[in-house]
């Protein structure tokens, strides 16, 4: 912890010697660029960047009835899991909202590890201890790890060099367990947030500067260069993956947010029979993506309107798209406006600016 009582990662003190743009984010001080936002964005597309995100949140769940919780907290369907495989997926509160959204990892058939939010931790940990009437052994291991996500085209490339597992073959949603750069236990995932490809790396603190020293000479002939959490944001956005607190909330049903995909109603989980009631009746407003036509970057919480100038929504994220060229934004519509061709207007310092309904993702 800071003077300032942020938390810090193990490798804190590397961003702030590397001249990164420290921010407050979800109580951690993290970095936010380096260098330069469009930058770092474009590396992370074209070749490779590295982010740290050991501020995520770990929780080791296992028994006999671990999948038991599994099953009746998160809305995908984790029996489907099987030893080595990831899952997307969130967990629905108790009035037709979302705690958070979260990936569930099986290592065994008795054994998972849940990666959660970072602001989340300490809410997704009370809630799931609150649901634990299987006896299940949850640990809080959120202290323990840092994180680093090596993304883009040429993450594998750079990787491989670390590792004698075989990098290429891993599918997406797929992990292993080795050594990676003389380190044990490296957990290897082939997931991401940027949807450029690439790996995040679980690996002991005490064993993280020697990892990222590691990752960076190995991506050398690549440029690799570390990147902030703000190229985070706009590369999840050309992909239109949510955003927990922007894009999903308490409030919102993962059905109104079209992860319909993630909900399974093969079982019984937290108020299931209210999201399967929307998915077979109709939502009244849905999640959708938007380009702008005239000129004006969107913002969260800036309204949505009709031709008529009626407010019919509110933007969820925004931003100006460094692989595109163009402002792309994601906001919640009344459902007969969320075709994708219709035409919206946003409401940007008293103007309301054309845009048009998109298909997700941009990119």
């Amino acid at each position: 912890m800071n003077s300032e009582g942020l938390l810090t990662t193990a490798l804190s003190d590397l961003h702030i010697s590397l001249g990164a743009k420290m921010v407050p984010f979800a109580g951690y001080l993290m970095p936010v660029q380096y260098s330069n936002l469009i930058q770092e964005h474009l590396q992370v597309r074209k070749s490779v960047g590295v982010f740290d995100v050991s501020h995520m949140g770990e929780f080791w769940l296992e028994g006999e009835k671990a999948l038991d919780l599994i099953q009746y907290v998160t809305s995908n369907d984790a029996s489907k899991l099987v030893d080595g495989k990831v899952q997307y997926s969130c967990l629905p509160n108790d009035k037709g909202g979302i705690v958070d959204d979260l990936l569930v990892y099986r290592f065994s058939e008795t054994k998972y590890l849940l990666v959660v939010n970072a602001s989340n931790i300490e809410k997704d940990w009370n809630w799931i201890s609150s649901q634990n009437s299987f006896g299940v052994k949850m640990t809080n291991a959120s202290d323990d790890y840092s994180l680093l996500a090596v993304q883009g085209p040429n993450a594998t490339a750079a990787l491989q060099k670390l590792t004698s597992k075989d990098l290429a073959s891993m599918e997406y949603y797929s992990f292993q367990v080795g050594n990676m750069a003389g380190i044990e236990d490296v957990i290897i995932s082939a997931t991401g947030y940027t949807g450029a490809g690439g790996f995040e790396l679980y690996v002991k603190n005490a064993d993280a500067q020697k990892l990222w020293d590691a990752v960076f000479e190995a991506g050398k002939e690549f440029d690799i260069m570390p990147v902030g959490l703000g190229a985070r944001d706009t590369l999840r956005l050309e992909k239109g993956f949510c955003l927990y607190g922007n894009d999903i909330n308490d409030e919102t049903s993962p059905i109104e947010a079209g992860l319909g995909w993630i909900t399974k109603f093969t079982k019984d989980f937290i108020q299931s029979n209210y999201h399967k009631n929307l998915k077979e009746n109709g939502v009244s407003k849905r999640l959708v993506g938007f380009e702008m036509i005239d000129r004006g970057i969107p913002r969260q919480h800036y309204t949505i309107c009709d031709e008529n100038g009626n407010a019919i929504g509110e933007v969820t994220s925004g931003t100006q798209s460094p692989s595109l060229g163009k402002a792309i934004g994601l906001g919640y519509v009344a459902k007969e406006h969320s075709k994708a061709g219709s035409s919206i207007f946003i409401e940007i310092r008293d103007k309301q600016l054309k845009a048009e309904v998109k298909k997700i993702p941009f990119l």
